[in-house]
């Protein structure tokens, strides 16, 4: 099998169809979803909520009373449990695996919808993966009857 020479007009053609191709990708990237601008999701791991809170600002996560005594609850972007004595805990909700969000907890367990890891709804510990870290801890606090971040 020969191969034709490159001319002149091949090369010029090309260059074209690829200058075309790559301002349409352009454009349409520029204009997708994916170049939104993003929530601060700066954890240790890349994945799940930041701080939440700037200069004294205090982020209120749920109600104390949403939270039943041994239970997890998913609200704003955390997995928020309360132990049996009424001490507040929170891990984020974003995957580790890829940024999804997880899904609401079931007996216990989060599963994340994109490519099935499974998570531990009260310590993030990973069951089984695609994921390989677990959900990241975040601080949060009891102010009066709302569940803060910091």
């Amino acid at each position: 099998m020969s191969v034709p020479p490159l001319t002149r007009r091949s090369l010029l053609s090309g260059s074209a169809f690829a200058a075309v191709g790559g301002i349409a990708g352009f454009v349409l990237a520029r204009h997708s979803s994916a170049a939104e601008a993003k929530p601060d999701t700066s954890a240790a791991n890349a994945y799940g909520p930041g701080s939440g809170s700037a200069a004294g600002h205090v982020t209120v996560v749920t109600g104390v009373d949403r939270v039943p005594p041994g239970g997890t609850v998913l609200a704003a972007g955390l997995l928020v449990t309360r132990d049996s004595a009424g001490a507040v805990h929170a891990v984020s909700a974003t995957c580790t695996h890829q940024g999804c969000s997880v899904a609401k907890p079931v007996a216990g367990v989060v599963t994340c919808p994109c490519h099935g890891s499974r998570f531990n709804a009260v310590t993030g510990a990973v069951i089984n993966g695609p994921a390989n870290h677990p959900l990241p801890a975040v601080p949060v606090r009891v102010v009066g009857t709302q569940i803060v971040r910091g």
